[in-house]
């Protein structure tokens, strides 16, 4: 018995170092091939590590016209989007979570049904009513537009991690003399801290990442977002920038690795803290 567990544990780390593989080569033959000089990158014999390394392809991308503006455009929208969003959830799932009124079992399949909507299929009715009150090819009806999606899962998930809580805690806290607010403070919003670090986290990398929304929405360059700013180094086969394109998604990548590294200390437990019930 010893020996056959000691088998299938070996064959399931094999089994987990190749799904590593095949996650990882993608991301690092980017990185790779944003380092690598025009030769290498377009050598019928693949060229695994740069052999000479190079910045003239960062060099290149930064200085494409618009690019310091969108990234300005990303951040602006992200840290609207994500910073309101997470207020709106937290008080929503507080109030689902923790008090029972009429029509609370309706909401709650409202907005697991939201999320079971696709993406692509909200698009025209959203940019109909954002056109009707001038919200088209402004940031502020972008971030309008990435609210509707990451609202619910925001609130859906928040409100595990409040269910985790003992109601206990809150009321010890009022009879020691603290009020419903002071409790609310001082014991829940501590408490919950790190499901709003893990929810914060997805909400951002889906809200930096987005490309489809902004593309439809925003026909100016300058009040476009990176991502689409991107999708201008794709041309033709035979003119498409492979190391420029690779070195500006390098660079779009940064910020969601930076505040992944940020706060990653949370995120482990802020993604178990809210699996005790639901």
């Amino acid at each position: 018995m010893t020996a056959r567990r000691r088998r299938g544990r070996i064959v399931w780390d094999l089994v987990g170092v190749a799904l590593f593989v095949v996650l990882v080569f993608p991301v690092y033959w980017m990185v790779a091939t944003a380092f690598k000089p025009d030769a290498e990158i377009i050598s019928i014999d693949p060229t695994w590590i740069p052999l000479h390394p190079t910045l003239a392809h960062f060099r290149h991308a930064i200085r494409q016209p618009y690019f310091w503006q969108d990234v300005r455009n990303s951040v602006i929208v992200v840290l609207v989007t994500v910073g309101i969003s997470m207020v709106l959830a937290f008080l929503a799932a507080v109030a689902l979570a923790k008090y029972r009124f009429s029509g609370r079992k309706l909401f709650i399949v409202l907005v697991i049904g939201i999320q079971m909507l696709p993406a692509a299929g909200l698009i025209i009715p959203l940019y109909v009513v954002l056109a009707r009150y001038h919200q088209v090819n402004v940031l502020s009806g972008v971030i309008l537009t990435y609210m509707t999606f990451v609202l619910p899962f925001s609130v859906w998930t928040l409100r595990g991690f409040l269910i985790a809580i003992p109601r206990e805690l809150e009321e010890a806290a009022m009879v020691d003399g603290s009020s419903r607010l002071g409790a609310f403070v001082r014991i829940l919003l501590p408490l919950v801290a790190p499901g709003l670090v893990a929810t914060s986290v997805f909400a951002f990398i889906t809200t930096w990442n987005e490309y489809i929304f902004a593309r439809v929405l925003l026909n100016d360059q300058s009040k476009q977002t990176v991502t689409v700013w991107l999708s201008y180094f794709l041309g033709s086969s035979k003119h498409t920038d492979w190391g420029a394109l690779m070195a500006a998604s390098t660079l779009t990548a940064i910020p969601v690795i930076v505040f992944f590294l940020l706060v990653q200390r949370k995120i482990a437990f802020g993604l178990t803290a809210g699996a005790v019930k639901a």
